[in-house]
């Protein structure tokens, strides 16, 4: 049983922590003292009973008032408003606790933003998670559902740069049999399966438009209508987004709508590059150490505090893996961390390498020539490259590709 109490509503509150019997008055024999002149000597008690909470009036002259209706006996709630005489408390069942978010850092400032996610958590505003790639957005998001009320609903995650955009719109809303070809069944979509729980989806700058205006009539009105079917389903979900994308930008470029980013910048987190909490990479290398299980030199830890780890908490995850394999039960020495460490998005002056212009030209012309076969479509070119569609984007713009030219 998690311990009860009372918050004194007067001019000096304070909180009286309640046991299983409890006597309220002025007699300074009650288990709790209330110097009040209103307050008769032994003018109520508080029992534990059947699993609950019960106030008894001790017939006092000036009575007992359980949100301002006079009892002699009632069992009581959750932030009950209880009089005695003039003097009024509050009930609670259990003792509220500081309230601290699941993640912790190092680094001052990100610290700040971690812990002021606690009691975001336990809202139902929606979140954006904004930040580069690779730096634990998925993270922060079980992070906000396991401090909010609905952890006990469940954690799903849709990526939505992953599917086409008949199967997105499946994915997250469902679809009935029939509806298109391979539709063999009903189907609920992730805003069903998340019922009373959360539902993040990840990469949301790469959501169509289209789909962006049936997702924000489905935030709005708390209902989605599933693929193929002619009536609306109501639903009960947390809405956690995320990117990496500018989506400023985005609204500016018309790819991304203006009443959409509103409606879910309600709160922004911004995880920052692993480079900007380096306080944090011991611990990080060494929490993916343990599970890999792998050993690092103190040279070798040294020197890839001097990497500049472009792909952050992802490259840095890969590496333990990378040395997990190709290093088996060795521990690892600062001459192997070359050897590990991934070169490709590093730039030209941070590479002791030279032809790294050079393969930055092949991987362009890759792109141009797989945008020329597909007519400018990125998602099929991404498939052909084997890369992610938002990391393309990336590219395309890095290089300065004109995507208009590819479509006929």
């Amino acid at each position: 049983m998690q311990q009860p109490y009372l918050k004194i509503l007067s001019e000096n509150p304070k909180t009286v922590l309640l046991s299983d019997f409890a006597t309220l008055g002025k007699d300074d024999l009650c288990q709790v003292p209330l110097n009040h002149e209103s307050v008769a000597d032994r003018h109520a008690r508080i029992e534990h009973k059947d699993g609950n909470f019960l106030i008894r009036d001790l017939r006092s002259a000036n009575g007992s008032y359980v949100n301002n209706t006079r009892v002699f006996e009632a069992y009581l709630k959750e932030g009950d408003v209880i009089r005695l005489g003039d003097l009024e408390m509050s009930f609670h069942d259990h003792l509220e606790t500081a309230q601290t978010f699941p993640m912790k850092s190092r680094n001052e400032s990100w610290n700040r933003e971690l812990q002021s996610m606690a009691n975001v958590a336990k809202t139902d505003f929606p979140v954006l998670i904004l930040g580069p790639s690779g730096t634990g957005k998925d993270v922060v998001a079980q992070a906000l559902h396991q401090a909010s009320e609905r952890v006990r609903g469940p954690f799903l995650s849709v990526n939505c740069s992953a599917l086409s955009e008949t199967l997105i719109e499946s994915e997250l809303f469902g679809h009935i049999k029939g509806s298109f070809t391979g539709a063999t069944s009903d189907r609920k979509g992730a805003f069903e399966a998340t019922r009373g729980g959360t539902l993040f989806l990840d990469e949301i700058g790469d959501l169509s438009y289209s789909l962006q205006a049936k997702l924000l009539r489905a935030l709005e009105n708390n209902e989605i209508r599933p693929v193929g079917s002619d009536r609306n389903v109501k639903t009960d979900v947390r809405i956690i987004a995320a990117t990496h994308q500018n989506l400023k930008e985005k609204i500016q470029e018309g790819t991304f709508r203006s009443d959409l980013y509103f409606r879910l910048n309600v709160v922004t987190v911004s995880p920052p590059a692993l480079s900007k909490r380096m306080e944090d990479f011991e611990e990080l290398l060494y929490s993916f150490a343990k599970k890999m299980r792998v050993r690092f030199s103190y040279g070798a830890i040294a020197r890839l505090k001097k990497h500049p780890w472009p792909g952050n908490i992802r490259e840095l995850k890969n590496l333990v893996s990378r040395a997990a394999a190709l290093f088996p039960k060795e521990q690892i020495l600062e001459e192997h961390v070359e050897r590990l460490i991934d070169r490709t998005l590093l730039r030209y002056e941070e590479s002791p390498e030279h032809d790294i212009p050079v393969i930055k030209e092949i991987e362009k012309q890759m792109i141009i020539k797989r945008l020329t076969y597909n007519r400018g479509n990125q998602r099929r070119t991404a498939q052909d490259l084997g890369m992610p569609k938002s990391t393309l984007h990336d590219r395309i713009r890095h290089y300065g590709i004109n995507i208009g030219s590819f479509k006929v």
